[in-house]
């Protein structure tokens, strides 16, 4: 993984526009966040972080498909979900010091915009507001994630009870 030292902001800010995350901010907000991330280029099988290891970003896909694996109770690597641009993964990472639950891979060559804990708590002291709507926003997406794995769990078990 590779940061870019050259990559229009104006590139981020549409990637940003186009995210559920950021649906209740406005332009000029977007603008001052887009100035905040990190952008990095990846080529096809790089890891962006492995299951267990510390967070501390959460990414947003500018272009290309990521893979998410999870180990299996029996120790194989499982591909559970594939993100292509406009995705969003590790929310969780600037909001607690819990380790990653997944590790997350490039399956193609891929561009990532970071935005880091750091500079969400920054923003969190610095300007609140903006702080509040980026935590709604991120609670938004984790609901979101949340309520699709309930469904696709529901649709693997078993039924317990039959009404």
């Amino acid at each position: 993984m590779k940061e870019m030292d050259q990559y229009e902001k104006s590139k981020i800010y549409d990637l940003l526009v186009g995210i559920p995350l950021f649906s209740n901010l406005s332009e000029s907000e977007i603008q001052y966040l887009s100035r905040q991330m990190l952008v990095f280029r990846l080529n096809k099988g790089d890891r962006i972080f492995e299951e267990g290891e510390a967070g501390n970003c959460i990414c947003f896909v500018a272009d290309g498909v990521l893979d998410v694996i999870k180990k299996s109770q029996l120790g194989t690597s499982v591909v559970i979900a594939a993100l292509p641009k406009g995705s969003t993964i590790g929310e969780m990472a600037v909001i607690d010091d819990f380790p990653r639950s997944a590790t997350v891979m490039a399956r193609t060559e891929s561009i990532l915009v970071t935005f880091t804990r750091d500079r969400f708590d920054e923003i969190m002291e610095k300007h609140p507001k903006l702080g509040i709507k980026l935590l709604k926003g991120i609670t938004r997406s984790l609901s979101v994630h949340l309520r699709r794995t309930s469904e696709m769990l529901s649709d693997l078990m078993l039924p317990l009870y039959v009404h």
